[in-house]
């Protein structure tokens, strides 16, 4: 175990935000994170409330330093687990990058996640988010995950049940909030393809690309085509990709909004609800394209503010409070953040 003070976290966020961390440490197995758990104790630097764990850091915005200890999750690893006649249940560890595990899948021809192509940060992060995109969501390949007790010090079982996913959200996020740390996730993977192209502009995409017969592979490659187009590179702008959720509102409303803005974008959800496209009521509202010194809002994707060099994470959060603000006032819809806030 390396304890480092007074650690710069820049490098560890995608906003590419500039703060450091007290003491920072990275662990690589379960019992390196108990040494380092062990570390932030009450009788030695007083940090129980204050230990924040970080996957890819893609997900984050640090508004100021962390005065705590920050341990940067690196357990690797991807197993076979089992197989039966339609699925295979592989085994990720917690740390493995996403889109790299997505790659692996399709190098296996093992399809679900194609559709998630390109979607930064790690393992861990993904039923913490249950993140989704183009009409698929971790929940729907998710079969169980690990997670490693703060109190108890002890490895727990969490089937999918027990996750309570939700649009963006598990048990995670809220309910069981700092106390879990995952470890990793077994997903359920489908021999036989079952293809996900009539959300977003899949089908369109394959279409320009000439490309006829479908794979997982193609369905992939159309993916990242489409995200590369419309969202910045972290390595290039400083993002978190989407920072608001899509919201869900009533038909009856939405059926409202549509009378007053014929062309307002909505998906209907079959359960008496619509989702809304946050991009467009962003956009409606004058901010795309919106800078104000380094923090903006990014010129192809209204969903994405961005860090255009030096950006300050109190800057980004308070244009997201006066985005949140602009919408509410225009179309009486409530933005929420996706993105974890660090105040």
């Amino acid at each position: 175990m390396n304890i480092e003070k007074n650690f710069s976290l820049k490098k560890y966020n995608t906003f590419g935000i500039d703060v450091s961390a007290r003491y920072f440490s990275k662990f690589n197995t379960v019992t390196e994170l108990e040494e380092c758990l062990r570390f932030n104790q009450p009788s030695t630097f007083n940090l129980q409330s204050q230990t924040l764990i970080l996957g890819g850091g893609s997900n984050i915005l640090f508004t100021k330093d962390v005065d705590g200890l920050v341990l940067k999750n690196e357990l690797k690893g991807i197993e076979l687990i089992k197989e039966d006649a339609d699925h295979v249940y592989l085994k990720a560890a917690a740390g493995e990058n996403w889109h790299s595990f997505v790659e692996y899948c399709i190098q296996k021809n093992l399809a679900g996640v194609e559709n998630l192509s390109l979607i930064p940060g790690n393992v861990g992060a993904s039923p913490m988010q249950n993140i989704g995109a183009y009409g698929v969501e971790i929940k729907d390949v998710f079969h169980s995950l690990e997670a490693f007790h703060i109190a108890d010090k002890k490895i727990v079982e969490f089937g999918l049940a027990d996750c309570e996913f939700g649009y963006r959200e598990s048990v995670f996020k809220e309910k069981y909030k700092n106390q879990f740390i995952i470890t990793s996730v077994t997903y359920k993977l489908n021999k036989q393809p079952q293809f996900h192209v009539s959300y977003g502009a899949i089908q369109q995409e394959l279409d320009t690309m000439g490309i006829k017969d479908l794979s997982i592979a193609n369905i992939a490659a159309a993916v990242i085509r489409i995200r590369s187009s419309k969202l910045p590179d972290p390595a290039a702008i400083g993002n978190a990709g989407s920072f608001f959720k899509n919201p869900e509102i009533e038909n009856e409303r939405f059926f409202q909004l549509k009378n007053d803005f014929p062309s307002i974008v909505g998906h209907d959800l079959n359960n008496g609800k619509t989702k809304l496209a946050a991009g467009w009521l962003i956009e409606q509202c004058g901010w795309k394209g919106y800078r104000k010194g380094d923090a903006g809002c990014h010129a192809k994707q209204a969903l994405v503010l961005v860090n255009y060099g030096q950006a300050k994470g109190n800057e980004i959060y308070d244009l997201s409070t006066d985005i949140i603000a602009s919408v509410k006032e225009k179309f009486a819809v409530a933005l929420q953040r996706e993105v974890n806030i660090i105040l």
